[in-house]
């Protein structure tokens, strides 16, 4: 029991060492990106990326904290279906359509109660996300249809028709988007905006972490996290042992698109003066989703501090504005410290690979 302990201890001290490389590397490429583009401010630039939100005092965490709530609902819906053998590339249409619910029932809904109101559009959003993981879960349970092809179709569709929706619903013409949503549907501060008077924070971030939480304690501490990912690890082998492998496929799917949808709730329901645009892009948070899930390795408080870093440092290249630098390097730069991520799996082996040997070499001596 505790070799089993120490090993799965040994594992996580190595998955982390490896997000860490790849953030560095990462990093170095961006520094090289700097360089090149205004070599006098290179180290100003490098250094005003790595100081993100902190420059901004409360202000500029309150904006991290903001940035970084949707794509930890991303995150945990990509790496809960990777986790079950399945890739979600649909996080995106699943968030967009979560988000259209949470403002339709934040602008439509104003009888509701101020206590519920908020809870109630989030509830809607979880729903309208898991009917939008659904399709590609049935598809893949059923007719064996690659949930990817399928799920990246389901984003299309779910742009479009919000897009439709939008401009019969809840549509404001003179700024091209959506109204804004009823005050009470707005998420409560509860007590954050006095304990950080210069930010404006709310309980999004609290709900983000407690959903963290839960899919850590879903995942690995339950009998149907157990199964989830026996199914994707061996779906064969599962059957064999009596586990309803379609069923489960299903549920993954829903289970991660209920988290997209709920992260689109708490992006339009924080009261930044965030609206729904009428237009034809599909909404980057789902793809940083697919991102943090691959930085953090999948693991939900890796997906939490990946998610984090890539606001803060978002924060950071917004602020390259200040110096001679366009603010789109730090989109460049996230894709490095990104493709550098997928080679996460490459940093782990070489570093057990490295703890193996050494480990030999003190036997020996």
């Amino acid at each position: 029991m505790l070799k089993q302990k120490n090993k799965k201890g040994n594992e996580g001290v190595e998955s982390f060492l490896s997000s860490v490389l790849a953030v560095a590397a990462g990093l170095l490429f961006g520094l090289f990106i700097l360089l090149i583009t205004n070599s006098n401010e290179m180290f100003s630039g490098f250094l005003t990326i790595l100081q993100g939100g902190f420059v901004d005092g409360m202000s500029g965490i309150s904006q991290t904290l903001y940035l970084a709530t949707p794509i930890v609902m991303t995150g945990l819906s990509v790496g809960f279906a990777w986790k079950t053998g399945l890739f979600n590339i649909g996080a995106s249409g699943q968030f967009t359509v979560g988000a259209y619910v949470a403002v339709l029932i934040g602008v439509k809904c104003t009888g509701l109660p101020g206590s519920i109101h908020w809870l109630i559009a989030i509830l809607g959003a979880a729903a309208a996300g898991a009917l939008w993981g659904l399709v590609p879960g049935f598809l893949k349970a059923v007719a064996n249809v690659n949930e990817v092809i399928s799920s990246i179709m389901m984003n299309y569709i779910g742009l479009y028709l919000t897009n439709l929706l939008i401009t019969k619903t809840v549509y404001d013409q003179t700024g091209n988007q959506s109204v804004p949503v009823a005050k009470t549907a707005y998420l409560p501060k509860a007590g954050l905006d006095k304990l950080f008077p210069e930010a404006n924070l709310n309980i999004g971030i609290l709900i983000a972490v407690l959903f963290v939480v839960g899919m850590y304690i879903l995942i690995n501490k339950t009998a149907f996290g157990y199964e989830l990912k026996a199914c994707g690890k061996n779906p064969d082998a599962s059957r064999y042992a009596g586990i309803n492998a379609r069923k489960n496929i299903i549920l993954s799917m829903v289970i991660a698109g209920a988290l997209s949808g709920v992260g689109g709730a708490l992006l339009y329901l924080s009261d930044f003066g965030k609206h729904m645009q009428v237009l034809d892009v599909i909404a980057s948070q789902g793809f940083s989703g697919i991102s943090v899930a691959l930085l953090g390795l999948s693991n939900p408080f890796g997906i939490l501090l990946a998610s984090l870093f890539i606001a803060h440092i978002t924060i950071g290249g917004y602020n390259l504005q200040l110096l001679s630098f366009t603010p789109e390097l730090i989109d460049i730069i996230i894709s490095a410290i990104i493709y550098f991520g997928a080679f996460s799996l490459l940093f782990k082996t070489v570093i057990l690979r490295w703890t193996k040997k050494s480990k030999r070499e003190e036997t020996a001596s």
